[in-house]
């Protein structure tokens, strides 16, 4: 898939209107985001995303629409797993309900600048070095294994290393001042939490890029649709934040069904090595549509089993609350 320079600018200029037209409509006044207004915008962006995809698909073909399908799936669900942590940080920093939007907003602009360098490299290595999807395939497999065993615990959050270094070379205020990111006290100027919040989402999301990128990389090694896969999942993210709300909480069996996923783009990457180095059998090939295939059926599962599960556990404490 030959990508020209004009539709990079194009597609960027594209997102940074996106971009735009929520600054204005949205974040103009800050207010507190109500799940109607919420599910209104997660539609708005899931469409701007089906509808990038089906260009892709008429204009490059079905394989390349695949891709970016399968990516951007991906890229939402595991998404939708780092919600929870959104959560604890905005709760840790007490950050106001009308000052959430525009937190998430620029966190997750900066996320996606970073995501950007990540992803140039990770398309450069892979370019010139095929064990780079050995190694790609191991994170992911470590992932999914620390996934399973619990490791990656979200119940408190505690301050990355970026947040602790920005605290200790700026005195940060002690009160939330709109949406101002720097004031002044006593003639010295100051950080507010607005300021340090945003480094904690912006980082915390950076973080999550360690098992995002090397996924979507299984999925295809096209720069263009890794990066809009990203964006795309990425812009929805903020609203979906606020529709979804504490249904997150109920999505237990949620970080199961990633752990699945992850192993499986893992082995893909694995066995994708092989084929180059020519040692895998011709019938041991996962095209697309089977990885497509694989997570759609793998988050339906998880889903649905988690409602279920919410839903029996309602009904037994109601009795017991009488």
């Amino acid at each position: 898939m030959t990508v020209p320079v004009w539709l990079w600018l194009a597609t960027v200029a594209g997102l940074l209107l996106l971009i735009a037209i929520d600054l204005v409509i949205v974040d103009t006044k800050p207010h507190e985001v109500t799940t109607r207004e919420a599910a209104k915008w997660v539609v708005f962006y899931v469409a701007c995303a089906v509808l990038f995809g089906a260009g892709v698909w008429f204009f490059a073909g079905h394989d390349p629409g695949v891709e970016f399908f399968t990516g951007y799936l991906t890229e939402y669900s595991l998404s939708v797993d780092n919600l929870f942590i959104f959560m604890v940080i905005m709760a840790s920093f007490k950050v106001p309900l009308i000052h959430q939007h525009r937190v998430l907003l620029v966190g997750i602009l900066l996320a996606l600048a970073m995501r950007s360098v990540f992803i140039a490299i990770g398309a450069a290595l892979i370019a010139q070095f095929v064990w780079v999807f050995f190694l790609f395939g191991a994170v992911l497999l470590w992932t999914a294994v620390s996934m399973l065993r619990g490791d990656d615990e979200k119940e408190e959050y505690h301050e990355n290393v970026l947040t602790r270094w920005v605290r200790k070379i700026y005195p940060v205020s002690d009160d939330f001042d709109g949406h101002k990111m720097f004031v002044k006290r006593e003639g010295r100027r100051h950080i507010t939490p607005m300021f340090l919040v945003i480094v904690a989402i912006g980082s915390a999301d950076l973080l999550f890029a360690v098992d995002s990128i090397p996924a979507i990389f299984g999925i295809t090694q096209e720069a263009f649709l890794v990066f809009t896969a990203n964006a795309f999942a990425l812009m929805g993210l903020r609203q979906l934040f606020f529709l979804l709300g504490g249904l997150v909480n109920k999505l237990v069996y949620l970080t199961y069904g990633l752990a699945v996923i992850l192993a499986f783009i893992g082995l893909k990457l694995v066995v994708h090595a092989l084929h180059e180095y020519h040692v895998a059998p011709d019938w041991l090939d996962i095209n697309n549509w089977i990885s497509l295939g694989v997570i759609v059926v793998v988050l339906t599962i998880t889903t649905v089993a988690s409602l279920l599960k919410s839903r029996r556990d309602a009904a037994v404490e109601q009795p017991s609350e009488r």
